[in-house]
């Protein structure tokens, strides 16, 4: 399936779905959800769907409109995609106000919202007037990993496109033909990824990512003690921290620039008439590192539970293959010195874990409670 879908694998019957609308625009819906697990492509589909519906051949992947359209570069394509916790109600207004216009150049006005799930009650009753009556030229694509992780007004307003985790092959295949990646080590990093496609191709292009991966999934033979737990909380916390001021710090310097001259305060005291502004834009900081930290640890208990679950389906003798195929020698060691009921809890841990980062527990706090249920009991 060429064209715009070549990124969306794996989800046939959903792209026949989108591209049959896109054929029929005296029919079109004007409001869609588009769900899926992690790594699905809920993006890449919302994307590649905004595309086609501005290609006057239906999305050849190859037209201005295409390729702006793909990197929401296109006059007619805005996107929202938040790294803070939550989405803003005021950036919700914006494109509520937005929608409102007819498109400039395009055949569409297409607006998409990206975790649409982050956004707060408040902040849905507002997106919930603009998708009540839309335009007759406007279409919002909203993205959420299920469809009950946005209101319910919402989601009976909009069709629901429901993406599915891609099988592991086809993602290896995906490493192979577009990223050049080795077969064996596609393979490889698409099942520790559980074909989630971004974190795979990052697995596969990265060696210092799997070194992390290897070092997290350590912690499951190398605690043996309080101490030992201790210290390895505090170690993966540091990392999720570290990994969040790198991944933010050069573009909150920049941000902060730019406000700066916009306000005509680059040098010198701010005056205190603008100190509300730079603070506000410091708080949005704050907010994506910390976003950015718990995904870092979210990621780190999925990878645990991924392990874990290999490890139950040794002692259950299943015929499948393992997830962590790199990690063999470690699943098999920990199948022989625990019990399935043992294997059982360490999972109930880290699903708990999870949970209790979301409901704002203290990191550190959260992950050494963690670690102390998965230290061996002998």
């Amino acid at each position: 399936m060429p064209g715009v879908w070549a990124e969306v694998v794996g989800q046939d019957a959903q792209i026949a779905q989108l591209r049959a609308a896109v054929d029929r625009p005296v029919a079109m819906t004007h409001a869609w959800l588009i769900t899926g697990p992690p790594g699905s492509g809920r993006s890449h589909a919302a994307r590649a769907f905004a595309a086609a519906l501005q290609c006057k051949n239906g999305g050849c992947g190859e037209c201005k409109a295409c390729k702006t359209a793909l990197t929401a570069a296109h006059a007619d394509v805005t996107l929202l995609a938040t790294e803070k916790v939550t989405i803003g109600i005021d950036e919700v207004r914006d494109l509520s106000m937005l929608a409102q216009r007819a498109p400039s150049e395009g055949r569409w006005r297409v607006i998409i919202i990206e975790d649409a799930d982050r956004m707060t009650e408040r902040t849905s009753n507002v997106l919930l007037k603009a998708i009540e009556e839309p335009p007759p030229r406007t279409v919002w694509l909203l993205c959420a990993p299920h469809a009950h992780d946005v209101s319910v007004t919402i989601r009976s307003r909009s069709r629901v496109v429901a993406l599915r985790t891609p099988p592991a092959d086809v993602v290896a295949r995906l490493l192979v033909e577009r990223d050049g990646v080795e077969p064996a080590l596609a393979h490889e990093c698409a099942l520790a990824a559980q074909s989630h496609i971004g974190i795979a191709r990052r697995l596969a292009r990265d060696p210092k990512a799997r070194a992390r991966r290897d070092q997290v999934l350590a912690l499951a033979t190398e605690v043996r003690g309080v101490g030992d737990a201790v210290l390895a909380a505090a170690d993966l916390v540091k990392v999720a921290e570290d990994d969040a001021a790198a991944a933010t710090e050069e573009r909150d310097a920049a941000e902060k620039a730019e406000l700066l001259a916009v306000l005509g305060a680059e040098t010198g005291t701010i005056p205190p008439a603008l100190r509300a502004q730079v603070r506000e834009l410091e708080e949005d900081q704050k907010r994506r590192a910390t976003r950015h930290k718990r995904d870092v640890l979210d990621r780190a208990m999925t990878d645990l539970m991924s392990l874990y679950r290999d490890v139950a389906a040794v002692q259950l003798g299943a015929d499948t293959e393992l997830t962590n195929i790199a990690h063999e020698g470690r699943i098999r060691e920990l199948a022989a010195r625990t019990d399935l009921p043992g294997t059982m809890a360490r999972i109930d841990a880290l699903g708990t874990a999870k949970e209790r980062l979301a409901a704002n527990v203290h990191p550190l706090l959260a992950i050494e409670a963690m670690i102390l249920a998965l230290r061996p009991r002998n």
